[in-house]
């Protein structure tokens, strides 16, 4: 009975590069094969747990820390505690030669470093799952997906002519926001001397010469009548 293949992709320990891992769990997920991601700073404790609810078939760890002499082992060890040790170990990361050789040799799977090609760990899966359960049990490869094309620079584009089969796929462009702009202090202090420094109008003039000369007349008008008196 064909079924799809149950990969969990784990990130143990305090790496916090998932880059890789995404890319390889939707390689996987591409190939057809049921992806579950754990996320960042997962105990082994944890990926064991997650692998046993999920009921996983291939548990695949990424491990750019240099802890793998340690995470591989103690996750092997609890995957054969928790009754899954029948199920395949396997991962990446940057992990010497030497210590490739000496994780196989305790029964994790392939290990693969920097660059490798996910279809060779899609190939390495594939048979691992047809050799345990046998060719009939395993599903056909789903299509290639499509992807969107790659832009293409100015001086490409002269020679470069779209497809008019394929429509652009249409941008949504957001208004700006409206910043408020505050007036420097310097400006402001400028266009008040300016309007300080203006010719006042003649109606302004009028009303402040009348205002001059009705107070010289009060000031004027008590001393008159005290030199009356005297």
């Amino acid at each position: 009975m064909q079924r799809k293949i149950r990969v969990l992709v784990g990130k143990p320990g305090l790496d916090g590069h998932d880059r890789g891992a995404k890319v390889v769990a939707a390689a996987l997920r591409d190939a057809g094969m049921e992806v579950v991601y754990t996320g960042l700073h997962q105990t082994p404790e944890q990926i064991v747990e997650a692998a046993v609810q999920e009921d996983v078939d291939v548990v695949a760890l990424s491990v750019l820390s240099g802890a793998h002499m340690t995470l591989f082992p103690t996750i092997q060890r609890l995957m054969d505690s928790g009754g899954i040790g029948d199920k395949l170990l396997t991962g990446g990361g940057i992990i010497p030669s030497d210590d490739v050789h000496a994780l196989m040799q305790q029964g994790v799977g392939r290990l693969f470093g920097p660059g490798t090609n996910t279809g060779d760990i899609i190939t390495y899966i594939r048979a691992w799952y047809a050799d345990r359960y046998g060719a009939e049990a395993l599903p056909p490869l789903p299509p290639p997906p499509t992807r969107p094309e790659p832009v293409v620079g100015s001086e490409a584009m002269a020679h470069h002519r779209p497809s008019p089969a394929r429509a652009a796929t249409p941008v949504k462009l957001v208004a700006p926001v409206k910043q408020r702009t505050v007036p420097d202090r310097k400006v402001v202090v400028a266009k008040k001397a300016v309007k300080k420094s203006a010719p006042a109008p003649k109606k302004v003039v009028k009303r402040v010469v009348k205002k001059a000369a009705k107070k010289a007349a009060k000031k004027a008008a008590p001393t008159k009548k005290k030199a009356g008196r005297r």
